[in-house]
């Protein structure tokens, strides 16, 4: 008899008996869904996903079993086609709190001698599936390799008062055997299997192998459980390294709060000494300071000159607005717990929701800034508007269609589809665009920032400088990235490494204290090269933040370098840094915008201060 390779798999799943049950407390959507005896439990499969290419792939792809009734897509949110997930229907069936044994699936036809090269290359690049309980809200199934399936119960209770039982967990543990062809030609799809299947996880009996047809059966067992509803998904939110995560978090808020609070106090100290020392002379004694002294001081006549490039500079701040605005919202809706894990793609949903509604904020900002610069002109608004709706939607849409081509070349299904492209299209056109024109349009009509001083008509000359001003713009992104090296640690290691990031809360607070710092570093800047003559800060005040964009890129490659080295070729090393090249522009933007309002505002308040004919 020929013999042919096949996969069995033992499906372990927890489930909690609700007989006596308390009230609890549940976000919108997490209530939980109870099953009678004997119920279908539906579970779907999700895209092939590998931390060695971050190409996802369709899990049908792949020789497996398919239901009887055909594949089907599941409805996905924005956010999950972003993601690329592609959730579709699966074979695998269980009847709640009924153990079942040896269940027939399917047996392929021969494997075709491309079949055998795609499923090999897919195994030695350790792919893998996400199987999900499609009961709102969905819980995915966790792999267990060897003999760890053991479940180790926890007290707890659901919150409701009718009778029932609860999934609070799936463990899957995957192993293969051999056997012979012609004991399977009779089976049907859900039949037992004529004798049982001894199924060691720790071995393997047998290889796949090509013209070969493969195998699939699984077996089920319901064990009790204590883990509470609230608690189930404990098992997938753990990281490694909790205990240094936390304490780094903490230690990092403390140093860079305390080195910031003095930075402020020395800062103000000597503000307050120099308009102390200026306005206690007489006009007499002003004028020959003026002569033989320099700094802040003599560039009252050029310190509110138009920078170069001012629609540029407009865009750029707007943009950054709404951009700092959508991370701020959005990672504190996150942190309240209305975008959990739980709901799969709400996230990147949520993120797109608040960014096309703060266009509003972004016009505004950028239109009134334009008219500040030129002093209450009103032309040119609509143009600026336009500017701030397509300056980084652009870029963004530019970086991402070039990824997409690698993607579909390499008929992944993380490419976005076509359709997807032009929902894009029509959300950015017809929903951001004409909000972005909206706050521009009040952005025009509010009334423009006066300058406290004149200009004059001939700039003043800028002596030469012992340090190039660039050299302290870049160096003055070191300490912003110090506040969030840390955390850019964990959330690369969730996103990269296929983990659940899920302290919003330490993010959120490092947000504050990102931007707290941008703020200082960039104010303290522009007083330096105030000091030394150089009026030309409006660029400078907006890089010397936003240059905390370049350290991150860096650490970005050297997380490619030593952290992902199982990432294989060159496309995904070029999807990799693709997508972090989007991620520092937009850091870039939003903590430039920080720096420079905080600048702007600064150098408003610090020359309103000086007393002058």
């Amino acid at each position: 008899m020929e013999s042919f390779c096949r996969f069995k798999i033992w499906l372990l799943l927890v489930f909690l008996t609700l007989l006596q049950m308390g009230h609890g407390f549940y976000l919108p959507g997490s209530y939980p869904h109870k099953y009678g005896v004997g119920d279908f439990l539906n579970v779907k499969v999700n895209s092939l996903t590998s931390i060695e290419t971050e190409m996802p792939f369709g899990y049908y792809s792949l020789p497996f079993c398919q239901p009887k009734e055909g594949v089907k897509d599941s409805a996905e949110n924005l956010g999950e086609l972003l993601m690329g997930d592609r959730i579709e229907n699966s074979p695998y069936r269980f009847k709640m709190y009924t153990n079942e044994t040896d269940i027939f699936v399917c047996q392929t036809k021969p494997l075709s001698g491309e079949e055998f090269k795609l499923l090999k290359e897919r195994i030695d690049e350790m792919y893998q599936s996400l199987f999900i309980n499609m009961r709102r809200p969905m819980l995915p199934v966790l792999w267990v390799p060897g003999d760890a399936a053991e479940v180790i119960p926890t007290v707890g209770n659901s919150g409701s008062d009718a009778p029932g039982y609860m999934v609070v967990g799936f463990e899957v543990v995957p192993c293969n055997v051999q056997h012979n062809t012609n004991s399977l030609k009779t089976l049907k799809m859900y039949n037992n299997y004529p004798s049982p299947i001894k199924c060691d996880p720790t071995t393997v009996s047998a290889a796949i192998k090509e013209n070969e047809p493969v195998a699939f059966t699984y077996e089920v067992s319901f064990v009790d459980s204590d883990i509470k509803w609230p608690s189930r998904w404990d098992a997938y939110l753990k990281m490694e390294g909790s205990k240094v995560h936390w304490f780094s978090i903490l230690n990092s808020l403390m140093v860079i709060t305390f080195l910031a609070g003095i930075v402020l106090v020395i800062f103000l100290r000597t503000v307050r000494r120099d308009l102390a020392q200026y306005e206690e002379l007489d006009k007499e004694a002003q004028a020959q300071m003026n002569e033989e002294l320099s700094g802040w001081k003599l560039v009252v006549g050029d310190v509110f000159r138009a920078p170069s490039n001012p629609s540029l500079l407009c865009a750029m701040v707007g943009d950054g607005v709404q951009i700092l605005g959508m991370a701020i919202v959005t990672i504190l809706f996150a942190a309240l717990g209305f975008m959990s894990p739980a709901s799969r793609g709400t996230l990147i949903t949520g993120m797109l929701f608040f960014y096309m509604i703060l266009g509003i904020a972004a016009g505004y900002v950028a239109t009134r800034l334009w008219r500040t610069i030129f002093c209450g002109d009103h032309k040119g608004w609509v143009s600026v508007s336009w500017r701030v709706a397509c300056f980084f939607p652009g870029i963004a849409f530019l970086i991402l269609t070039t990824l997409n081509f690698l993607l579909w070349g390499s008929h992944s299904t993380g490419a976005i589809p076509f359709s997807l492209f032009v929902v894009l299209i029509l959300l950015w056109f017809c929903i951001s665009v004409p909000l972005t024109l909206v706050g521009g349009y009040f952005g025009a009509k509010a009334p423009h920032i006066e300058y406290p001083v004149r200009t004059n008509q001939i700039p003043r000359e800028i002596p030469p400088q012992k340090y190039p001003s660039w050299l302290l713009v870049l160096g003055a992104g070191t300490l912003p990235f110090g506040t969030l090296f840390i955390e850019l640690f964990f959330i690369m290691s969730s996103i990269w490494m296929g983990g659940v990031y899920y302290v919003f809360g330490f993010l959120f607070i490092v947000m504050i204290l990102l931007v707290v710092v941008c703020a200082e570093v960039s104010l303290v800047l522009t007083y330096m090269h105030l000091c030394v003559e150089d009026w030309k800060w409006w660029w400078k005040s907006f890089f010397a933040s936003g240059s905390v964009a370049i350290y991150i890129f860096l650490y970005s490659i050297n997380y490619l370098i030593f952290d992902l080295k199982s990432l294989s070729g060159p496309v995904s090393a070029t999807l990799y840094l693709g997508y972090s090249l989007f991620m520092v522009l937009a850091i870039m933007l939003a903590t430039g915008a920080v720096g420079f309002l905080s600048s702007f505002w600064f150098v408003h308040y610090l020359f309103s201060s000086v007393k002058l004919d």
